[in-house]
């Protein structure tokens, strides 16, 4: 089958030092890999973003952004749909950023500020209010916390096997100690793995990434206790307090908002 491409504005520079793009992009479409000399902000307020950026693979839930610096190679994979935001910022305005490929938690203020330009249907500020409004943005990025990535990935042989087969089947429940034995290491060492190349422990990374198969599993319609149980949970109630310890919502009210706004 064709992949199918999504378009990508084509400028000779920016119509203004920040440009608001919005959209809604379909299940199994891509993006090319392309690098602009502006940086950019992407951010799915609904569904997952799926991002290679410069060989590294960025998978972000809606609290998180993906900042692409000025001049990076990126292109995007997405799965399912999704309801994208999208900023520009020019260069000039990128000095405070960040100057590697990260991802960023999104605040209230600037998940409410890019919902009201995607209302309005603008893409850049009309007025006076509106400029205000777009400094704000810039301070909240300024202020959002950094990670390298939500769900960091491994460069080494043992530790890559041992990811791979939770990707395959996120609701494995088998400890540390058992996933050691697997590639023939100790759990302290395999431990240590998690800490030194991903920057969290083991039990973390399997909760971002059942917290990520979640959403996905919500945006596709499946029952909350069969996901529960997909995710190796022992009953509903024990996974809606992880989605909701994440999300800051239940699995329903995530489900209820994703329809209101698609």
């Amino acid at each position: 089958m064709a992949r199918k491409y999504l378009d990508i504005p084509q400028f000779d520079q920016l119509p203004a030092p920040v440009y608001f793009r919005y959209d809604e992009f379909g299940a199994d479409t891509h993006s090319p890999p392309h690098r602009h000399p502006w940086g950019q902000l992407n951010y799915a307020s609904h569904g997952l973003m799926h991002l290679d950026v410069e060989g590294q693979r960025f998978i972000s839930p809606p609290h998180y952004a993906v900042w692409v610096p000025p001049d990076t190679e990126h292109g995007c994979y997405n799965p399912q749909a999704i309801i994208y935001r999208s900023v520009y910022l020019e260069r000039s305005l990128c000095a405070e950023m960040p100057t590697q490929p990260c991802s960023l938690v999104i605040s209230d203020i600037l998940k409410a500020i890019l919902g009201d330009f995607a209302r309005r249907d603008l893409h850049i500020a009309q007025d006076e209010r509106d400029r205000r409004l777009v400094q704000v943005l810039i301070d909240q990025l300024h202020l959002a916390p950094t990670q390298t990535c939500y769900l960091p990935y491994a460069r080494s042989d043992g530790l890559r096997r041992v990811l791979e087969a939770l990707h395959a089947e996120p609701g494995d429940n088998r400890a540390l100690a058992e996933w050691a034995a697997q590639v023939h290491v100790s759990e302290r060492t395999l431990a240590r793995y998690f800490l030194q190349e991903l920057g969290i422990s083991f039990g973390e990374w399997r909760l971002r990434l059942r917290f990520l198969r979640a959403i996905e599993a919500l945006e596709a319609g499946l029952p909350i206790q069969a996901i529960a149980f997909d995710l190796g949970y022992s009953s509903a109630s024990a996974f809606i307090a992880m989605f909701q310890r994440q999300a800051h919502c239940t699995p329903e009210q995530y489900r209820r908002r994703a329809r209101t706004e698609m």
